[in-house]
């Protein structure tokens, strides 16, 4: 096997060891990465799911909101698990403005748990217009339509 696919079946098998018991099965993502869709339709849809916590847990300087997966929710897009979910939309109410300058396109996505390299193949399989970004190097990969 090769060594970045063994560090990742690894990875893999001790989150699967962390997820609580009796938790339900991960709800896939991918068909939302078809980036057709807006940043509002995409994050209110995960609210309306209770999928994840209405209320960004973080906001970004160029205002990209950040929302985590609600607790006992298990999504997962393109076969790894969601960390984080993201979205932004300028005079859009459903997302907070942050301190710096905006982002000029509207934006969404999520940071899954897995190598750049792995999350980009499965996006290109997929056929998805995606955008895949590390953004900590075999640990931590964005996945965004828009931007």
């Amino acid at each position: 096997m090769v060594p970045c696919l063994s560090a990742f079946a690894a990875l893999a098998t001790l989150l699967g060891f962390c997820a609580p018991l009796g938790a339900q099965p991960q709800q896939a993502q991918d068909k939302r990465f078809d980036c057709t869709s807006n940043p509002h339709e995409f994050i209110s849809t995960l609210i309306e799911e209770k999928s994840i916590d209405p209320k960004p847990s973080r906001v970004e300087a160029n205002s990209v909101n950040a929302f985590r997966p609600a607790q006992g929710s298990r999504m997962s897009a393109f076969g790894f698990p969601i960390y984080v979910v993201l979205g932004y939309a300028r005079d859009d109410d459903l997302f907070r403005r942050g301190a710096g300058k905006e982002i000029k396109s509207p934006l969404y996505g999520v940071v899954v748990s897995a190598p750049a390299e792995s999350v980009r193949t499965r996006v290109s399989e997929a056929n998805s217009d995606a955008t895949v970004k590390s953004v900590v190097p075999l640990l931590l990969t964005a996945i965004v339509c828009g931007g």
